[in-house]
């Protein structure tokens, strides 16, 4: 064994030691040190984008800045570019760009990558799917869906059936939202932006709150009803209670529909927050920025987004009019 081989072998040993130990600072430095020996090292490079992290926690996970983001992503180019096969690397790469950066266009070539190293894996075309529908390129999604669900696809488990089932609702739903109009944030003279400045001050209903307000009394009424028309026999209460939960069930799922329907000008701002991330420009008036409506949407987001965008707007650099996304 060399002498620059067993530097390294002893320095992966201490790396993992230091991270037993629960010492994520020493780990991440000689990690550092490691792939400076060694750059082809896989391992030792998944490791620095790890590190890189906030440390997970039983309790209230620690979302991580955007130089702590931005440095975890650039190590796990070099991880999937060294070893491909690497999931973990590409499932955590892809939530970095799309929750944490909000970069729709490299998210988009990411998984396109993947695609290239596994063509039958379903994983990248729900992922990339996802991104098209919330950029409202929904055309774009039809060629995609058609060559998920297609036989030539590898076999998938439950809980990914459910997320191809999603995704596919979701193509679905928003498409038929919008089938009067396509809302593109990058046109200031878009329809949309006006209906938006109306309703700047109107937060957008939870799902909870809408079900409590139009489900629950609705449901209170069938189940009232059903009380009435059944009687007070042995099986009045088990049959009530079925009755209801289909109810539930039933008027839940028709009632999304119209929730998305009141929510549209928080969903057409989310839009338009999703694009100026993604090209690192502006296009949302000052009057809307500063509104009750973009505070509460902002709320949600995590702190790398947060500082992307307050960079992007102090930049003030505009969106170009034709500006596209990238398609794979």
């Amino acid at each position: 064994m060399s002498d620059d081989v067993a530097i390294g072998s002893d320095l992966w040993m201490d790396a993992i030691e230091s991270e037993e130990r629960g010492d994520r600072d020493s780990t991440l430095r000689i990690c550092r040190e490691l792939v400076a020996k060694e750059p082809d090292n896989s391992d030792a490079w998944m490791t620095i984008a790890r590190m890189e992290l906030p440390a997970p926690t039983k309790g209230k996970q620690e979302m991580p800045s955007l130089v702590q983001t931005a440095k975890s992503v650039t190590a796990l180019r070099r991880v999937v570019k060294l070893d491909p096969e690497n999931r973990r690397a590409w499932d955590l790469g892809g939530t970095l760009l799309v929750d944490h950066l909000g970069m729709m266009d490299d998210a988009l070539e990411w998984w396109e990558s993947r695609r290239e190293n596994a063509p039958t894996e379903v994983t990248p075309l729900i992922e990339q799917i996802s991104i098209l529908v919330r950029m409202g390129y929904y055309e774009e999604c039809a060629d995609l869906l058609e060559e998920m669900f297609s036989s030539e696809m590898d076999s998938v488990d439950g809980g990914l059936k459910m997320r191809m089932g999603r995704v596919s609702q979701t193509v679905s739903k928003a498409s038929k939202m919008e089938s009067d109009e396509i809302f593109r944030p990058n046109q200031p003279k878009h329809p949309r932006w006006e209906i938006i400045e109306k309703l700047k001050k109107k937060k957008p209903i939870s799902q909870g709150l809408f079900l409590m307000l139009f489900v629950a009394p609705m449901a209170f009424f069938v189940g009232s009803a059903s009380m009435i028309f059944i009687g007070d026999s042995g099986w009045s209460l088990p049959i009530v209670f079925i009755i209801l939960l289909l109810t539930v069930v039933a008027i839940s799922r028709l009632s999304m529909n119209l929730l998305q329907s009141i929510n549209r000008h928080a969903l057409d701002l989310e839009r338009a927050i999703d694009y100026e991330t993604t090209t690192g420009q502006v296009c949302i008036p000052e009057s809307i920025r500063e509104s009750p409506l973009y505070s509460s949407l902002m709320k949600s987001k995590m702190p790398a987004i947060k500082e992307r965008i307050y960079l992007i707007v102090e930049s003030g650099e505009r969106m170009p009019k034709k500006w596209e996304l990238n398609l794979p």
